[in-house]
This record gives structure tokens, sequence and C-alpha cells, in this order.
């Protein structure tokens, strides 16, 4: 019954990851090509949602509940209200302009051309617990076991082995803090 349980675990796990992949990359696609701003919102929380689908596929459900809380509960609801509260309520069009096509273009290449390179350097590399065991999803179909705490391993990582990025991002998201504060002052006077 459990083998049983297993394969049945595994077949049904397939089709649920190309679903929340092609979820996420056509929810992706419709955030960067619709002119309304508010169903591109409304687009990046069903993107997110996605990835957090994912995750949980990768058995890694803190990373899906925090993927839940932070950006869907907190940002995507923040930039709907902010989307809400600075439109125009007269009911009046505002005229949007196609000048940066051409930069949007590019720098969409520049960024499959990123992934992809990062997607096919680092394919093969799997996360091991400090017991050895190899940390798997489903979706993969190996039989690997899963560590008995998944929370402690991201914090490991975190401040070991990718303390530097986990800083870089922290640096990324002061920055545009004070960017949105200083944009923020300058639309005040």
């Amino acid at each position: 019954m459990e083998m049983f349980q297993t394969v049945l675990n595994e077949l049904s796990a397939r089709p649920v990851f190309w679903l929340l992949s092609f979820m996420m990359l056509i929810s992706g696609f419709m955030v960067v090509t619709l002119k309304n701003i508010f169903h591109s919102a409304i687009y990046l929380i069903l993107c997110l949602f996605s990835v957090a689908g994912l995750f949980i596929l990768l058995q890694a459900e803190f990373l899906a509940a925090a993927q839940v809380l932070i950006y869907v509960g907190a940002v995507a609801i923040l930039m709907i209200f902010a989307i809400m509260l600075s439109t125009n309520v007269s009911g009046k069009k505002t005229m949007t302009t196609q000048n940066g096509l051409s930069v949007s273009l590019i720098s969409a290449v520049f960024a499959l051309g990123t992934i992809s390179l990062v997607i096919m350097t680092k394919l093969n590399v799997v996360i091991k617990n400090p017991e050895g065991v190899i940390t798997k999803g489903l979706w993969i179909g190996d039989k690997g076991q899963l560590p008995v705490d998944n929370i402690f391993l991201i914090g490991k990582y975190i401040m070991t082995e990718y303390m530097l990025p986990f800083e870089v991002v922290s640096v990324l998201l002061l920055a545009s803090m004070i960017g949105a504060i200083v944009l923020a002052r300058k639309e005040r006077s």
C-alpha cells in the first residue's frame, strides 16, 4: 500500500507541477504586458500564489507560507492599495506611451539569458543537510529523505554560504526604501 501511495504521489505531482508552472508563466507574462496596472497587480498575485504552490511541491512549506504572507499578503496588497489611492478618481483616462518598448525588450532578453545561464550552471546542484541526506521534492521522482527541519537549513545557509547575497538583497531593499521616500517628498513639494 505504501508503494502504491508513493507512485500515486509522484504521478499526481507532475501534472500539478506543469499546471502551476503554466499558471506562473502566463500570469507573469500578463503582468508585464497589460496596460491596466490594477489588472497587472491581480495577475502578480496569481503568479506569486503559483510560486508558493511550487514551493509546496518541493516540500518547502515554510517558504510557501513566507511567500504567501510576505509577497501576496503584504507587497501585492500594498501595491493594490497604492494603485487605488493614487489613480485619477475623476474617471478621465490617462495617456500612456510606448516609448520604452525597445528598452523593455532588451531588458527581457537580458533577464531571460541570465536566468537561463544560472539554471544551466546550477542544474545539477542539490542541497544536502548536515546528515548528508539529499533533499528533493516529489516531482523529481527521487526517493530522498527529507531532513527533520528545513527551517534550520534555510537559516544555516543564509548565515554561512549565502551571506553575501543576503546582505546585497538587504542593501537593495534599503536603497529602494530611500528612493521611495525621496520620490514621495518631491511630489509633496
